[in-house]
């Protein structure tokens, strides 16, 4: 597992929203973008992770940032999750994770003394031009947000 790192361009992808419509980074050009990798939806860590960013969304729409949320969930999985927490950013569906692979957060994990493969909860800031500007990847879901705009507002 290679995780990208500032100063590389974000790999270019197209995905289906929670509502079933394709969404593409290239469609955000000329923002800044936050990529935010979750392992699934509906847990509580995610969860708690979501409703921050999704309290947080005015004060990062002042900043210039738009919120993408993916994960390994199907668009109807995530149409509930975004329904239930009244989130109000768009969620991806990165089924097959090929996306979660190109950023390089897809990999080895260890719970509850288990193996398996999944995502790595880490989140990207993409700068107006397509590269990514920062890597966040040490947080506590419970201040992801918080760590977001303490660097933004720095």
């Amino acid at each position: 597992m290679q995780t990208l790192t500032a100063g590389q361009t974000a790999p270019d992808f197209t995905l289906q929203d929670q509502n079933g419509h394709n969404v593409s980074l290239a469609d955000f050009r000329g923002k800044k973008v936050l990529v935010y990798f979750y392992p699934r939806a509906s847990t509580p860590g995610c969860t708690v992770q979501a409703c921050g960013l999704r309290d947080s969304k005015a004060e990062l729409e002042k900043l210039g940032v738009v919120v993408l949320g993916l994960s390994p969930d199907t668009p109807k999985k995530l149409l509930n999750f975004a329904s239930k927490q009244e989130l109000n950013f768009t969620l991806l569906a990165d089924e097959d994770h090929s996306v979660a692979d190109a950023f390089g957060v897809w990999g080895p994990k260890q719970f509850m003394g288990r193996v398996s493969d999944g995502i790595h909860r880490t989140s990207f800031l993409i700068d107006e031009k397509g590269t990514i500007a920062h890597v966040f990847d040490t947080f506590k879901t419970k201040d992801h947000h918080q760590v977001v705009l303490d660097y933004l507002t720095q």
